[in-house]
């Protein structure tokens, strides 16, 4: 039987999506994905934009979707983190989505139009440039910014205990019930026993063991979590698993979230995992290792879910204020990051030949192509206008 989301909680969650999305006008660009798609594809806004070869892209490239990532074996890399939208698609398609994000957050840190043009031009410089080995390591960036290094520099510090204490507000395993983790039914408290004991699940888990004993995963608590912004309203779970050995118990927090079809477009006949959690799971592979290292699916009561272990050191990029020249440099090294995901999908001609597209419409006064200058520009003031009416609807009476 196929596990119905009870009504109250959909309202709930539904409602409290729609505030997130009104704090900020940055927040309402992570949490419109779908308006994202609709807005670029209207007027022929589309069509400017060039066809990049189909690879594996992020679909939902925002700077929230950004960040540190473990490998499990005491490696840290900034990749992709989030890969619920990700399809074999057009590359153009995340450069735009990552400029939208970039020229709000600008916006938002009071930065003169300008900025964002030159922002554009820094992205398309650092994009490229991930095209010249793009089989090197993961570190190896062009002017890594200071956000960027305070976040990675954090996260190789984290432990467990970092863990727990942010997530779970204490180090004791256990998931404290309130307002981001939610009583689960006995269907659903079954069904995750069952995912977290489900072979490659298991096996995923214990990969990451560093103790090399033979252990035994048993989920210990877990709760329905009210978490994300454009994810609300799907099933997502957090579980505690323990890990019984020889030499003690260690304790793994586990995500368990589920996938549905993309709302990014995908390539005329890509040949995609048909079902979504194999398809997001394939994508991480392509486009973030680290955490393609990580993950596994599952079933729960008919729906599609993917489960990756969190680690201490997997944390987001968070901007709340740019400078000008950090705007900058954030927006070469992020483009640069995301072109490292897109490169390494692609043999020397294909990137060879994305690259010289990329180079085209260069003209104006503006080292950018034009299809990305229009296309954000566009999206910006279509963005802005939707925000002020969101707030107006969903905000004004909260």
């Amino acid at each position: 039987m196929k596990f119905i989301v009870p009504s109250d909680r959909l309202a709930t969650l539904h409602a409290r999506r729609d505030l997130k999305m009104a704090r900020s006008a940055h927040a309402y660009v992570r949490g419109n994905t779908l308006l994202f798609y609709r807005w670029l594809t209207e007027e022929g806004g589309d069509r400017i934009v060039p066809e990049g070869p189909a690879v594996w892209i992020c679909g939902d490239c925002h700077l929230g979707n950004l960040g540190p990532i473990s490998n499990g074996g005491g490696k840290v890399a900034i990749q992709i983190r989030d890969l619920d939208q990700a399809v074999i698609g057009n590359p153009a398609h995340d450069l735009i989505r990552l400029g939208l994000s970039l020229a709000t957050a600008a916006r938002g840190s009071d930065l003169p139009g300008v900025v964002t043009a030159r922002m554009m031009e820094e992205m398309v410089d650092g994009y490229e440039q991930a095209f010249v080995g793009p089989e090197n390591g993961e570190e190896d960036g062009d002017g890594e910014p200071d956000i960027v290094r305070v976040v990675r520099r954090r996260a190789v510090g984290r432990k467990w205990r970092h863990l727990a204490k942010e997530r779970l507000d204490d180090v004791e395993p256990r998931i404290p019930l309130g307002r981001r983790f939610w009583p689960l039914s006995e269907e659903e408290a079954t069904g995750l026993r069952e995912i977290v004991t489900h072979r490659p699940v298991s096996r995923m888990i214990l990969s990451l063991d560093s103790k090399g004993e033979e252990r035994r995963p048993v989920m210990v608590d877990a709760a329905y979590w009210m978490k994300g912004c454009s994810s609300l309203g799907l099933m997502r779970y957090a579980a505690i698993v323990a890990l019984d050995g020889e030499r003690g118990t260690d304790h793994a927090l586990v995500d368990i979230k589920e996938a549905i079809e993309p709302i990014a477009p995908a390539a005329e006949d890509a040949q995609m995992p048909q079902d979504p959690a194999e398809r997001v799971l394939a994508a991480a592979r392509a486009l973030s290792p680290y955490l393609g290292g990580r993950m596994a699916t599952a079933r729960l009561h008919g729906h599609s879910l993917f489960v990756r272990e969190l680690m201490p050191q997997d944390l987001k990029i968070e901007v709340e204020q740019f400078s000008r020249a950090e705007a900058l440099k954030s927006a070469r090294y992020l483009a640069w990051v995301v072109g490292k995901a897109h490169a390494r999908q692609m043999d020397p001609a294909t990137r060879r030949s994305w690259a010289r597209t990329l180079q085209r419409g260069r003209s104006g006064g503006l080292d950018a192509p034009s299809w990305l200058w229009r296309t954000v520009v566009d999206l910006a003031g279509r963005h802005e206008r939707g925000y002020l009416e969101h707030c107006r609807v969903h905000a004004l009476g909260a």
